[in-house]
């Protein structure tokens, strides 16, 4: 469980309450509508490799990523696991149990050690109904959820690794902008393995194809998209050979 600090995060810097003034989904609410906002929301930390919550719980509060990174995955009873997402700073996440009142739907997992705003649902539910415009966002938050899902399912269904690899670093490095020459993904092999359903093996023999190539770096624990545009071309095709 994240640690909670006491207080409400008004109190905390400028620097960290722009995580939520930033967001698409508050920049537009009003001052005092955004004070109100602050007020709900707690600051907490994890440190890596501690549970937020597991797929099954209560979905009761939302989150803010302020700085680290979180896993969204999911495991099998013999120890398989699958990512299905990488939560970055700037990005919320918990908005399905949050919305709906089910349970989660996934295990969020600190994938580094993470500071974190914590909205209670209790407080948000409210909220929400007297911003309209506020509600109509979480609206095509989650349509662009289930066009995430809906890629990811195709992606594993249709392609062979080269076009599945290629869709997933393109889907993390154009998170918040079109992929740049050198914009760097937080993520291991064995991550991205999982993310897509193939062999950490056979995810490095293709990585290291395609940096001799140039079209990426590999670094400790990332890795640099240099030619985003070849592996755009490669996940369009989805032709093994053009990886190789």
């Amino acid at each position: 469980m994240p640690q909670q600090r006491t207080g409400e995060a008004h109190g905390f810097s400028n620097g960290k309450l722009s995580v939520l003034r930033k967001h698409p989904f508050f920049a537009d609410l009003e001052p005092e509508a955004f004070e109100q906002l602050c007020r709900y929301a707690k600051h907490a930390t994890l440190k890596r490799g501690a549970t937020l919550f597991s797929k099954g719980d209560p979905g009761n509060s939302l989150y803010a990523v302020i700085s680290g990174t979180v896993k969204m995955s999911i495991s099998s009873p013999d120890g398989r696991s699958a990512i299905l997402n990488i939560i970055e700073p700037g990005e919320i996440f918990g908005e399905i149990a949050l919305l709906d009142g089910g349970a989660r739907s996934a295990d969020a997992i600190a994938n580094s050690n993470c500071e974190l705003f914590v909205i209670d649902r209790r407080e948000f539910i409210p909220f929400v109904k007297e911003q309209p415009a506020l509600a109509m966002k979480f609206i095509e938050l989650l349509c662009e959820r289930l066009r995430w899902t809906s890629d990811q399912v195709e992606q594993i269904i249709l392609q062979n690794l080269p076009g599945r690899l290629a869709s997933a670093l393109l889907r993390l490095s154009e998170k918040h902008k079109p992929a740049q020459p050198g914009r760097t993904i937080a993520i291991t092999q064995q991550e991205i393995s999982e993310m897509v359903g193939m062999t950490r093996e056979s995810i490095n023999k293709q990585l290291r194809a395609w940096a001799n190539r140039d079209w990426v770096r590999l670094e400790h624990g990332a890795i640099v998209v240099l030619n985003a545009e070849a592996l755009r071309d490669l996940a369009e095709a989805g032709s093994g050979s053009e990886g190789e």
